[in-house]
């Protein structure tokens, strides 16, 4: 198992008092350098903004901002704090929305992962990740650099190609996605390529199944995962210890109910929230749009950070129901306008031939009457009212299910 470094076994109380350290200088940079961020946190001063508390009263930034940011004010819509030449790429992903990478070294810091893995010096990494337009492959390059490893930049497709070239050069590592690599395995086998000397698997981008991460092991080839986006570079990583998804040393997760910015209790399924230290592109409060929830205490490898279950769906839960979109910060909204309400939930089926909406408000001392009168005003729609005791609604991180079927 590789050893984690000094950052990643802080104490609780060195943790605290680095959090009110760096966050409110972080604050203050981001307002000084980044002028769309300067307008977002108009209001916030700095030095009162030192820990997880504080940072939950800050406004929440979703992709969907930065799309219409971009458009008013390209390239990066004023959220970026690059000083003059220091872009060294710009990237491209559906939407269209464009992130940047800067000059520094491991830029995006995935290296942390690779190290975690067990990647070194020594190491060829076989780097399936794309390296057209979008930042996967240049993510993973960086971090073999940093790790001192060489690389094969095989990107995508071309599979008997990469097979006898993973052959040829006796690469490692792999880098891709994680059923890519069964592909390779199964070309290399049907042409009796040896990949014997390929014993690690570093993935991101798409589902681990279990049984997948199995196969892998059962030829020798340990799999690790990461989660990392193309705005934020890594948020967490897997390392030996197996157990959950240990957070990036330079990020801070919050894990909220899809549609706010409210904090969920601890090992509920929420929204990922994440503040990058990242002073380039320092993004505060932004909304991933995938659900997780926190694992508690600290992994048995050493390392100390907050630990997340990994991936576990979509917080973009947005249904068209009888014709109108009803969106999570809808439903939000909802629970505001209800006294008494806590939670809730929008169920949608069929009746025959059309939508039927149930919402489901958890609380206590709610009026019905004015509930059904908040489900119109909030989500514009009628539906079946539903008023449930405290605790009875899923803690799954859905605000909104859609039972239809569309087979």
């Amino acid at each position: 198992m590789t050893r984690p470094d000094a950052r990643e076994t802080r104490s609780a109380d060195q943790r605290a008092s680095d959090l009110a350290r760096d966050l409110p200088a972080l604050i203050a940079h981001a307002k000084s350098e980044a002028p769309a961020m300067r307008d977002a946190l108009a209001d916030v001063s700095p030095a009162a903004v030192t820990d997880r508390a504080a940072l939950v009263r800050l406004p929440v930034l979703r992709k969907s901002d930065l799309v219409a940011a971009q458009a008013a004010r390209p390239p990066l819509g004023g959220y970026a704090a690059f000083r003059d030449g220091q872009v060294r790429h710009y990237f491209q992903s559906p939407g269209p929305i464009y992130e940047p990478a800067g000059r520094g070294a491991d830029w995006f810091r995935l290296g942390r992962f690779l190290r975690a893995s067990g990647v070194g010096a020594g190491d060829l990494v076989q780097n399936c990740f794309s390296y057209h337009l979008t930042p996967a492959g240049m993510m993973f390059e960086s971090a073999a650099e940093a790790v001192g490893a060489s690389v094969l930049p095989a990107g995508t497709g071309q599979t008997e190609l990469q097979a006898r070239a993973a052959a040829d050069l006796g690469v490692t590592v792999y880098a891709g996605t994680p059923d890519y690599l069964r592909v390779i395995l199964e070309a290399a086998d049907a042409d009796g390529h040896d990949l014997s000397r390929l014993t690690r698997a570093t993935v991101s981008g798409g589902a681990l199944f279990p049984s997948l991460r199995a196969a892998y092991a059962d030829r020798g080839i340990a799999c690790r995962q990461c989660y990392a986006t193309a705005d934020l570079g890594l948020i967490a990583y897997e390392s030996d210890a197996m157990e959950g998804m240990i957070a990036d040393e330079d990020v801070l997760i919050e894990i909220v109910t899809p549609g706010t910015g409210d904090p969920v209790p601890q090992g509920e399924v929420g929204e990922v929230l994440v503040t990058s230290f990242n002073r380039d592109y320092p993004l505060i409060r932004f909304a991933t749009g995938d659900l997780s929830a926190v694992l508690p205490g600290t992994s048995p490898c050493g390392r100390t950070n907050l630990r997340i279950k990994g991936w576990m769906g979509r917080a973009d839960q947005t249904a068209k129901i009888k014709g109108m979109f009803v969106r999570p910060e809808q439903v939000a909204e909802l629970v505001s306008r209800v006294g008494g309400a806590e939670r809730a939930r929008v169920e949608v089926d069929r009746a025959g031939e059309q939508d039927r909406m149930v919402v489901r408000l958890e609380g206590s001392g709610m009026d019905a009457d004015a509930a059904a009168d908040a489900v119109r005003a909030a989500l514009k729609l009628r539906g079946e009212v539903v008023l449930e005791a405290p605790g009875a609604l899923p803690r799954d991180g859905l605000v909104i299910e859609d039972k239809r079927s569309y087979d």
